[in-house]
């Protein structure tokens, strides 16, 4: 008779055991994170009739340097001096937020290409470390990383 409470104990672990198993087999979904993009009339002249995802990469570096910043570039862009990926794009932002723009990304594949995976990953929810974790697995093959500083 002792035995039936431990059989019952049994019974309740095994049956939550099955029902936790199956909740964490059920497909999660992913919400998508919607991009702020700046406007195509922010898009620097030479930049105005590139392929749809160039220009998409440069209204991305201009709506989100910060993210850009802590990703590295694997072009060989350290020779300019570039330290991260927004570089590519963006040489400097004057205090009245004036844009001067940098015409490497434009012709530079690997530069849109890891701006592009950027902003996959950020609309799968994925957060800085882990994108830039994918890109530095990704891209090393390419040669050395610019000079980026590590997320903390």
């Amino acid at each position: 008779m002792k035995s039936r409470p431990v059989l019952w104990i049994l019974l309740f672990a095994t049956a939550l055991l099955t029902i936790g198993a199956i909740c964490n087999s059920q497909p999660r979904t992913v919400r998508p994170v919607a991009l702020k993009l700046a406007p195509k009339s922010a898009l620097p002249e030479f930049a105005q009739n590139a392929p749809d995802p160039v220009q998409e990469a440069y209204r991305y570096a201009i709506a989100n340097p910060e993210p850009l910043q802590a990703i590295p570039c694997y072009c060989g862009c350290r020779a300019m001096n570039h330290e991260h990926n927004l570089a590519c794009y963006i040489k400097n932002v004057g205090p009245d937020g004036t844009i001067e723009f940098d015409n490497h990304a434009y012709g530079c594949q690997i530069c849109v290409d890891i701006t592009q995976d950027v902003m996959r990953l950020s609309r799968q929810g994925k957060d800085l470390k882990a994108i830039r974790t994918y890109v530095d697995a990704e891209y090393k093959k390419f040669g050395p990383p610019t000079n980026t500083a590590p997320i903390r």
